[in-house]
């Protein structure tokens, strides 16, 4: 596995590295030593998957807050997703800024997402699924968000959003989280 750290300091790109011969290919998607000599989270409580029929649907930008923080790794098994995420960490010297990254199964990439970041996605074909492990127990009163197209954030989406929840139609900007 290639491990990359991203210019938003505790988010990786991970990378699978197949062995491959006649019969086909073998991949380590996950290495708890691997990970931990990266120092990243190792623990995960939760797996969960996610199914979005329509291109373009997009979900997010979501989190959970304090003290139910998750560390997040990410990863596209159909389809094609633009996966995002946004440093909210009041002492992050990259607070507000994002980033993308394009997840297929092909490509086999993985995101590390650490606590204290927004996540969300777009898919780039019909039937994309995607699959998360999470390290924290889902906490409703903790859930939040913030809105997909903030004008704080200007996130280049690929395509117009086609699909949206109506809890992330309505998440509030940035501005007036802070305040």
């Amino acid at each position: 596995m290639r491990f990359t750290e991203t210019k938003l300091q505790g988010v990786w790109l991970i990378e699978p590295t197949p062995v491959i011969d006649d019969r086909g290919s073998f991949t380590r998607l996950f290495c708890e030593k691997e990970m931990a000599d990266c120092g990243l989270a190792t623990r995960f409580v939760q797996h969960s998957r996610s199914h979005s029929v329509k291109r373009g649907t997009l979900r997010g930008l979501h989190y959970q807050e304090d003290p139910y923080g998750e560390v997040k790794l990410v990863s596209c098994v159909r389809g094609a997703i633009f996966d995002v995420v946004v440093d909210l960490r009041p002492n992050s010297p990259t607070r507000h800024s994002w980033m993308g990254f394009e997840l297929t199964p092909e490509n086999m990439k993985q995101v590390y997402i650490p606590a204290g970041f927004a996540h969300g996605f777009q898919t780039l074909t019909n039937d994309a699924e995607v699959a998360y492990l999470i390290s924290q127990f889902y906490t409703p009163h903790a859930s939040t968000g913030v809105h997909y197209n903030d004008p704080a954030l200007s996130i280049n989406w690929p395509l117009l959003p086609t699909a949206m929840s109506e809890r992330d139609m309505n998440w509030p900007l940035l501005k007036k989280l802070v305040s």
